[in-house]
């Protein structure tokens, strides 16, 4: 039986409305608007225990059409990763540890350690990309929970590329992130779709972020933003498919309210509408194809 969330993820409130259904991948996807914050969710949604058998045995053959690695995901995940850290290096001076949740195949541990010279970690519960990374002599994690019963020291960097809209509960994971797992003075590197360009609303997906409510909920949980970009690399160079943001735990209280985003369908019927007319007009410019065959990504 799916499971209806009540209340919003981001400001808890529980005046909600429909605000889009569709069918992905033969799966009924419904998505809600706060009525008070603009914030944007999936309900109904699966279940702990729907989703823990997900993401076990459907997602990755979903997705990409194969329960392991396979050329284009890895071309897609290194292309990624370098531009991360490049992103990452011009906004950080020093990185000693660093901690990459759902880090998949370990290209982004690879390219942070290159751009940093620093001691990488990874956290991946699908147990064929864990072994994947394992083999190209990466430590890597299970879970959060399996990194604290080993008594690791805290990271000065965690990064979490398209993580974030598939936790069911992103505020209180940023919240222990912050007190259990991040140093005081350390930063968070986030990448996730984008609401007004990306098309968002997959059965994966639990919430759908603008930067506004990117940054609203974050904030929420004790962090502060240093920077952020919209951007569309790998896949375009002028649609903003994406959002990266860097943020720092923050001082001031987390329990400030919320400051909601208005004109959230408006907003996105204008992005979707610009991007199918750049789409239309300069294909090659909207959606560019990975070229696997030209250039493999080697298994260090």
């Amino acid at each position: 039986m799916p499971e209806t969330v009540m209340n919003c993820l981001l400001c808890n409130g529980a005046m909600n409305k429909p605000f889009d259904s569709r069918t992905f991948a033969g799966k009924v996807v419904e998505n809600q608007i706060c009525r008070s914050c603009g914030f944007v969710f999936q309900s109904p949604r699966m279940t702990s225990q729907e989703a823990e058998t997900f993401y076990a045995s459907e997602y990755r053959n979903l997705y990409q059409g194969s329960s392991g690695p396979n050329p284009k995901d890895l071309r897609m995940q290194q292309l990624r990763a370098d531009s991360l850290a490049e992103y990452a290096g011009r906004q950080i001076k020093q990185v000693s540890r660093h901690l990459d949740i759902g880090c998949s195949a370990g290209s982004l541990m690879q390219s942070i350690s290159h751009t940093f010279q620093c001691e990488t970690v990874g956290i991946e519960p699908g147990e064929a990309y864990r072994q994947y990374a394992r083999e190209s002599g990466l430590k890597i994690y299970a879970s959060l929970q399996e990194i604290q019963a080993a008594d690791e020291e805290k990271f000065d960097l965690v990064t979490m590329s398209h993580v974030l809209e598939h936790l069911p509960d992103p505020r209180t994971y940023l919240e222990h992130l912050k007190d259990e797992i991040l140093a005081s003075d350390g930063c968070l590197l986030v990448e996730v779709p984008n609401l007004y360009a990306h098309d968002s609303f997959e059965i994966a997906h639990l919430s759908s972020f603008s930067i506004h409510t990117l940054c609203q909920l974050v904030r929420k949980a004790g962090y502060e933003m240093i920077a952020y970009h919209k951007h569309g690399y790998p896949r375009s160079k002028v649609i903003p498919y994406f959002l990266t943001a860097l943020f720092c735990p923050s001082t001031l209280s987390s329990q400030n309210k919320v400051k909601p985003e208005r004109f959230v369908s408006i907003k996105r019927i204008l992005g979707l509408f610009r991007r199918r007319v750049i789409s239309r007009l300069f294909p090659a410019l909207a959606w560019k194809p990975l070229d696997v065959e030209k250039d493999q990504v080697p298994k260090s």
